[in-house]
């Protein structure tokens, strides 16, 4: 049947999709590792991470773990960091590392037909990765002074000191780095948290990508013999800060200020975390919100203000994040309270809403294209202890949310006087 083309398509809603997450092969290797792939795709590529509970939350001095997953890739008893970048760039792949505050990774992107040839070099790095001193030496050099540099920034500045007064500054959330920091690293300590936390670890692997008919049997091979060691879950006591208004001066000489306001919020998985990430959306999560539409649209008080939930397993936080001239930053949250107030006392319009959900589906549909997409929306709710009706009552949720509810939640949660209010000029 041939398509008449003069005849256009009918347009239908993305709130009235029917969306589905593609479910995940899991299986475990013969030391107890889950493992999680989907397999997908129309080119030959795959991807594996390496997912590790050895995060900030297990250091014993700032910047243990962070240091300890960077310097995995920088020498082993065997080769330089030169030898291992230069066989990982030969092969076509791409070794990236990621600290958190629970966990920490190792991002394998390649392709499919070097899996055999991958994996032993990514075995080393777990196994006998040395941390070398010069190597150490050059990364505190690049690093304090790519601090000295951020520390100019007034964005960078908010950035630390609002997680400091929401979660506390020896919380894992709030703490943040200071030079004297790094001097205080040495490699004894950092061979010590990776011997704990990365070779005797523990760890769950995510793979998606075309991949090869032995997979499987190549995961086993190079990891199903590693120890992984169980790990404690360490609980800190959040210690919020008692002031809630700070004005601070960073830069005398610059123009913009950076203003973050930001209230604690109860984790994914409180039952007021996903109708509440729609009524962020109305108020500031997307280009078409009533702060973007207020204080950058109508103000033109700055290019850009967003809010969001922030994405942390133990607990949240709902923040409001822009930058605005000097002269505007007072009048910029002023703004920001009225468009709560309005929140708190207005119902929000059917037009309104229905381009919000459309949004959402929308959004929720460009996570599902492909199959790196799709294995990041699974670990992030494995990793957050989830399954997949998690995903589908987000869904539901956003079909069936009223304005009456995002007005009770608005009444609960923007609330001004439960905001701490961070301006660094």
């Amino acid at each position: 049947m041939s398509i008449d083309r003069k005849q256009a398509p009918s347009i239908v809603d993305a709130v009235d999709f029917d969306l589905l997450l593609p479910k995940v092969e899991s299986f475990t290797l013969r030391n107890g590792v889950p493992v999680y792939a989907f397999n997908g795709g129309a080119e030959e590529v795959m991807s594996i991470e390496w997912v590790f509970w050895s995060g900030n939350s297990y250091e014993t001095a700032n910047l243990e773990a962070a240091t300890a997953n960077f310097l995995l890739r920088n020498g082993t008893s065997n080769k330089t960091a030169f030898q291992i970048n230069d066989f990982f760039e030969y092969h076509g792949a791409f070794l990236q590392r990621s600290c958190f505050n629970e966990t920490a990774t190792i991002s394998l992107h390649g392709l499919s037909k070097h899996l055999d040839v991958l994996l032993p070099l990514v075995r080393e790095l777990i196994v006998d990765s040395v941390m070398p001193a010069d190597e150490l030496s050059t990364y505190v050099q690049n690093m304090k002074q790519r601090l000295s540099v951020s520390l100019k920034k007034c964005d960078f500045v908010a950035g630390r000191l609002i997680d400091a007064y929401l979660f506390g500054e020896d919380h894992p959330y709030g703490k943040y780095t200071k030079a004297p920091d790094f001097d205080c690293l040495s490699r004894e300590q950092l061979l010590s948290f990776y011997d704990r936390y990365y070779r005797n670890g523990e760890f769950m692997l995510f793979v998606a990508g075309k991949l090869p008919a032995n997979f499987r049997e190549a995961l086993d091979q190079y990891f199903g013999d590693l120890p992984n060691g169980k790990v404690d879950r360490p609980v800190h006591a959040f210690q919020p800060a008692a002031q809630k208004k700070y004005r601070i001066e960073n830069d005398p000489n610059g123009v913009q200020g950076a203003i973050r306001l930001a209230r604690a919020f109860p984790s994914r998985t409180h039952p007021d975390f996903q109708p509440s990430m729609i009524l962020n959306t109305v108020f500031g999560g997307f280009f078409g919100s009533r702060l973007m539409s207020n204080i950058r649209e109508d103000k033109g008080y700055t290019y850009g203000i967003h809010s969001y939930l922030m994405n942390l397993m133990q607990s949240s936080g709902w923040m409001v994040s822009t930058e605005a001239g000097k002269d505007v930053c007072e009048a910029t949250i002023q703004e920001v309270y009225k468009e709560m107030r309005i929140l708190r006392e207005e119902l929000i319009d059917d037009e309104e809403l229905s381009l919000v959900k459309n949004y959402l589906m929308g959004s929720l549909l460009g996570d599902l294209d492909g199959p790196f997409q799709i294995i990041g929306r699974w670990k992030n709710l494995i990793l957050n202890g989830c399954t997949d009706e998690y995903f589908y009552n987000t869904i539901r949720t956003i079909k069936s949310v009223t304005p009456e509810q995002l007005r009770e939640l608005a009444q609960q949660y923007l609330q001004e006087e439960d905001f701490y209010e961070l301006v660094v000029v």
